[in-house]
């Protein structure tokens, strides 16, 4: 009998990539069933690796370019065109042309940073031919609600007096208009997702200033001018769109470049992992799998809120068919995955030892465990076949 095993795993932060995760897995896999057929469909945030993660999922390819950067210089970046059947599908992911990786320490200011890059990596998918482009919010760098992405792709915001904003969210108190006349009219033509946290909010007491300012460098003072500026971009995107993002879940993603998206470039936004299992077209896969093997770097009574492996394990319960986790370390509440879809699962850990020796060592780590438990699954699976012939 012939088995199929769909590998969606998580990365391993500071150890793996969601794709060496993948790779290690399905090396162990082959170790012990060497004729199973395997898919992948590597589960990523839409921060940082998201690009790469689904190219190489959907035999895409990735394209090297230089934008704008979140300080006005240009910066090396990157996208991808997605393969497989159907319309020509885009990723970008912020994070390669606004990301806070590409801002040094000593110049973290939140208040100056622009989204402008991405809308370039938006201008050079469009200019592709793409009629679907995913953007992938995490990691960000600027708290400019979109405004520089916004710019990029034509719109133009101005002060009580006509005149032109200078860059980053901390000019946006002043603003007092924006004109979209000149927007990309390849905007109409394209669906734009967007992959973002369904819980940042734009303003208030849980926007995105006050919850994130503080972290991309933000003083007090500039978090409260941050949160003006963005009480008026709101206000600005409803008088020119009709659309009201001040409460929107998920406008405060990524500095605000959620409301961005869907104000001024008609995107939808939408809870991350959801979209990205409708871009790894993962329902297909998943009805192709008998099995389905997950993993993250712990699993725990957290799992269940927004974690990998519940969310893959929840839709391939609803199929039938069952899921295994593996994990780095297995904490307190654990027990509660299994209410939400999650089989068996198992450390990877096979005897103590230091954090550092774990990290460099996930590769070999995940290998052995995910051999083992194919092993005993197929010892499983021959008593099944001996209890159905003796009846």
């Amino acid at each position: 009998m012939s088995l199929t095993v769909l590998i969606a795993p998580s990365g391993f932060k500071e150890s793996l990539s969601v794709n060496q995760v993948a790779e290690a897995i399905a090396r162990g896999i082959r170790r012990a069933a060497p004729h199973a057929t395997i898919l992948t469909a590597p589960m990523v945030d839409g921060g940082e690796g998201t690009t790469e993660a689904l190219v190489a999922a959907t035999g895409g390819r990735m394209v090297a370019t230089t934008v704008t950067g979140p300080l006005g210089q240009p910066v090396a970046s990157f996208w991808g065109m997605m393969g497989g059947d159907g319309p020509r599908s885009a990723v970008i992911e912020m994070a390669a042309a606004a990301g806070l990786s590409l801002v040094p320490r000593d110049r973290r200011d939140p208040t100056l940073t622009t989204s402008r890059g991405v809308g370039e990596l938006i201008l050079e998918a469009l200019d592709q031919g793409a009629a679907r482009i995913l953007v992938g919010c995490g990691d960000s760098g600027i708290n400019d609600g979109g405004a520089g992405m916004a710019r990029a792709l034509g719109a133009r915001f101005l002060d009580a007096q006509g005149r032109e904003l200078p860059e980053g969210g901390g000019a946006l108190e002043h603003l007092e208009r924006i004109d979209i006349a000149g927007l990309d009219p390849r905007l109409a033509g394209v669906r734009i997702d967007a992959a973002v946290n369904w819980h940042n909010m734009l303003l208030g007491a849980r926007g995105v200033a006050r919850v994130f300012g503080p972290q991309k460098g933000a003083t007090p003072e500039q978090v409260e001018a941050l949160d003006r500026g963005m009480t008026r971009h709101a206000a600005a995107i409803l008088a020119a769109t009709g659309r009201d993002v001040a409460g929107m879940a998920g406008a405060g993603a990524s500095g605000g470049l959620g409301a961005g998206l869907a104000g001024l470039a008609g995107a939808t936004l939408h809870p991350r992992f959801d979209i990205m299992l409708d871009y790894l077209d993962f329902d297909r896969l998943l009805a192709r799998a008998d099995l389905v093997i997950t993993a993250e770097g712990a699993l725990d009574g957290q799992s269940p809120y927004g974690k990998v492996p519940c969310e893959v394990a929840r839709r391939a319960e609803a199929l039938g068919v069952p899921t295994v986790a593996l994990a780095g370390t297995i904490g307190k509440g654990a027990r509660q995955t299994y209410e939400h879809g999650i089989a068996a699962y198992a450390s990877i850990m096979r005897r103590p030892c230091s954090l550092g020796k774990a990290i460099d060592e996930g590769g070999k780590l995940l290998r052995a465990a995910a051999e083992n438990t194919m092993r005993m699954l197929l010892v499983g699976q021959r008593l099944a076949w001996r209890a159905r012939d003796a009846s």
